[in-house]
């Protein structure tokens, strides 16, 4: 793995302060996510690494505002943080090192600006007022509002001049499965925060009530439930197949590591059955190091027969 250092002056990105801005956005997600974080340096290509550290820091602050407080307290401060993103964005400059690195990656990368202002927007209504999905439609205008420009914000920074229609609808559907995922994985931690993230009108479907899930109650119902649910986000996996032929060829191992994760974790799900509404379903340590490990010798293989090939 290349230094950082050496990362940064792939990436074309010079100048003391501009190096540290760049580098405190990659601390952030470090700290925040150790495994993306390593995901990016161990798998993709470095001049797009710290492009993507930025987006992915950028991603977690305005989470992290929306998520944070009474809907108030919320509305508040995401009003405040839009309006520093707003200037950053248009004066390439802000008292805030990350917004300053993130600006520079979306004038450096041409990524349009409509997602970054439909992300905001979204983080201020779809997230920040969560109250649940009454049925499916609800369910893919969320996506829509907040989860799929969310992604682009990050991943549309491999893209020179951002995202063509095609591949910003291959993100869409890479985010479907994602989010559903990740709502049936987190279904305890989300319902013990009050949250429910499966739809109310499919709980109506199979005569399941909240207390029904919230009690943790093992019973014909709740498991056809979840079955029901875990079925739709297996579909919705099988449907982000082709998206490697969207990707970069620098990002392909870390999307292709994604995938592979999400897939082990909607298996874990599956077996976990009505045990997933007693805890939370996480990846474990072995296979993220094992599906790390396996990524990254691929992609040594795969630039060492680029390089073969010049």
């Amino acid at each position: 793995m290349p230094t950082w250092g050496t990362t940064l002056t792939a990436a074309g990105l010079s100048g003391t302060r501009l190096r540290n801005d760049y580098t405190h956005a990659a601390r952030r997600v470090l700290r925040r996510e150790p495994a993306p974080y390593l995901a990016l340096r161990l798998l993709a290509a470095p001049p797009l690494v710290p492009w993507l550290a930025a987006g992915l820091a950028f991603m977690n602050l305005v989470d992290d505002v929306a998520e944070t407080g009474t809907p108030a307290v919320r509305a508040a401060n995401l009003a405040a943080l839009t309006e520093r993103v707003e200037e950053a964005l248009k004066t390439g400059d802000s008292p805030d090192p990350l917004l300053r690195a993130y600006a520079h990656a979306v004038d450096s990368r041409a990524l349009p600006a409509h997602w970054v202002s439909r992300f905001l927007e979204g983080a201020a209504t779809a997230e920040a007022g969560f109250d649940g999905f009454a049925a499916e439609e609800d369910f893919q205008d969320y996506l829509d509002a907040y989860a799929w420009p969310g992604v682009l914000i990050f991943t549309g920074l491999q893209y020179q001049g951002g995202p063509t229609a095609e591949q910003a609808a291959g993100w869409r559907r890479f985010v479907d499965a994602a989010q559903r995922v990740d709502f049936l994985a987190d279904l305890a931690g989300d319902l013990a925060d009050g949250r429910l993230c499966i739809p109310r009108s499919r709980l109506d479907e199979h005569s399941v009530t909240r207390a029904d899930l919230e009690q943790a109650r093992d019973t014909p119902a709740v498991r056809a439930l979840l079955a029901a649910e875990t079925s739709r986000a297996r579909a919705a996996l099988d449907a982000t197949d082709g998206i490697l032929d969207l990707v970069d060829p620098g990002l392909r191992p870390v999307t292709a590591t994604m995938a592979e994760l999400m897939a082990h974790q909607l298996t874990a799900v599956e077996r976990a059955g009505a045990a997933a509404l007693r805890k939370d379903v996480g990846y474990g340590l072995v296979t993220p190091l094992r599906t790390l490990l396996k990524a990254r010798g691929a992609a040594r293989r795969s630039r060492g027969q680029v390089s073969r090939g010049r």
